[in-house]
């Protein structure tokens, strides 16, 4: 079991971060979050409104995107 974990390092000038990996893995989480978060208040849903999240599908869109976040920018997730 390795002691340490070896980070990449964050690129350098916006043009180097935008090509990068590094940018785009968040991002894509974000996105396949919000999709399946509107997935969810599509097919699931709360049709009396009472229900916090599965009502409205923007509060929906933005819990999927900010689960996508979470899994996808774990700290050190290749230990």
């Amino acid at each position: 079991m390795a002691d340490s974990c070896e980070r990449k390092e964050k690129p350098k000038g916006f043009k180097a971060l935008i090509k990068s990996w590094y940018f785009w893995k968040p991002v894509t989480g974000i996105i396949l979050g919000g999709i399946g978060g509107f997935i969810y208040y599509y097919n699931v849903g709360c049709a009396s409104g009472t229900c916090g999240i599965a009502s409205n599908p923007y509060s929906s869109v933005l819990m999927g995107g900010l689960f996508g976040l979470f899994i996808t920018n774990r700290p050190c997730g290749n230990c």
